[in-house]
């Protein structure tokens, strides 16, 4: 899928947007423990989340995570927005829950992250 259907799909607002809207996104995380974003993220992934603090980048930078959608109509702080300026990650606003999220991507064809096992 494209960054563009998504948008119209989940309703998303723009914060940050760095990447053009024929950006492919092949698959979706949603997840608000960072430490399991750390451990099973992929290539062109979206992360759906309720976490807004600045460490939601972070962790996307360290997993080359390039867009992040806040949930449930969330605002990041300031310094989380000023953040994904600078490392040049896409933040966008969802009014939807995670929950109706993944349900309408999926449905609509998006796959979800493959879990490695554990060592």
């Amino acid at each position: 899928m494209t960054l563009a259907e998504i948008i119209s799909l989940i309703e998303l607002d723009p914060l940050v947007a760095v990447d053009e809207p024929d950006y492919p996104i092949e698959t979706v995380c949603g997840c608000d423990l960072m430490s399991d974003v750390l451990a099973f993220s992929q290539e062109k992934t979206m992360l759906l989340t309720g976490l807004t603090n600045p460490q939601v980048v972070r962790t996307c930078e360290m997993t080359d995570i390039k867009f992040i959608i806040f949930v449930r109509g969330k605002r990041p702080t300031q310094d989380t927005i000023d953040l994904a300026w600078e490392k040049g990650i896409n933040l966008y606003l969802s009014p939807l829950s995670m929950f109706e999220c993944c349900g309408r991507l999926y449905q609509a064809g998006l796959g979800s992250e493959t879990m490695r096992p554990i060592d």
